[in-house]
């Protein structure tokens, strides 16, 4: 499970944690390669707005009081950025506001995490049950933004575990579903496909010649990443696969809760 790590307000001014209160460690559940293929996903979206959590990738070790305990090698796992810490460094607040929905937000950030979401090939997010999806905003009055995280479910990261919700009825996270809301009018993509495009070289250098992934994955990326450009750049297919959420005999409309709580 993921890590909460609490640190003292004592912490040293020497260490990397001074400031720090409560960061999230994400550790591994099946295999540290899909920690390590995650954390090249939030280095992605860092790339699109610095509306975004920032990552730190560590190695971490367990060490076990009971003297019979096994040891294991040392693991990669994720710090993630403290919310407030991610509101305050874009000069906005962390809203709590629960019903909330994709159309009340700031529609070009909401854009920016609909069509990453779609590139990624993840599903499991939304904004009416904060599935994934943080909201911050510059005051309690105003508009608020939408702020991805826990990407361990996309196509992109490619996990045995991950499987899409049966109610989207798809295959598998590898086969993309647009699940932005519905917009008729093709023009006001427009910014967005831009943005994406001008991001297209940072986006492969995120995964070119990178050390820390498996050669067999860097190439079925690379391809998943071309799939994903060829749909942008082909006004047909961007226009078929993004206004789905328009058509009245497919799953758009499907908002994801995500696990119930106990």
């Amino acid at each position: 499970p993921p890590l909460l790590l609490n640190f003292s307000k004592e912490t040293s001014s020497n260490s990397i944690f001074k400031d720090q209160d409560k960061i999230k460690l994400v550790t591994p559940c099946r295999d540290e390669k899909y920690v390590v293929r995650e954390y090249m996903v939030y280095k992605m979206y860092n790339r699109i707005t610095p509306k975004s959590f920032r990552v730190r990738l560590v190695k971490f070790d367990f060490v076990y009081d009971d003297p019979k305990a096994k040891d294991i090698e040392p693991l990669y796992g994720i710090l993630i950025e403290e919310e407030d810490q991610m509101a305050k460094r874009n000069n906005s607040i962390s809203v709590e506001t629960q019903l909330v929905r994709p159309q009340q937000t700031h529609r070009d950030d909401f854009l920016n995490m609909a069509v990453f979401e779609y590139l990624i090939g993840n599903t499991d997010w939304s904004v009416q049950y904060r599935q994934n999806v943080k909201l911050i905003a510059q005051d309690s009055l105003s508009i608020p933004f939408t702020v991805p995280y826990d990407f361990d479910h996309a196509g992109i990261v490619a996990a045995p575990y991950a499987l899409p919700a049966p109610e989207l009825l798809l295959s598998s996270t590898r086969e993309r579903r647009y699940r932005g809301y519905c917009i008729q009018d093709m023009n006001q993509f427009a910014d967005v496909i831009t943005r994406f495009n001008d991001r297209k070289d940072d986006f492969y250098k995120v995964y070119s010649g990178n050390t820390l992934l498996e050669e067999n994955y860097l190439k079925s990326t690379v391809k998943f990443l071309d799939d994903f450009y060829k749909t942008i750049n082909d006004p047909k297919r961007l226009k078929s696969e993004f206004q789905y959420p328009c058509r009245s005999d497919g799953t758009g409309n499907v908002v994801i809760q995500g696990l119930k709580k106990n």
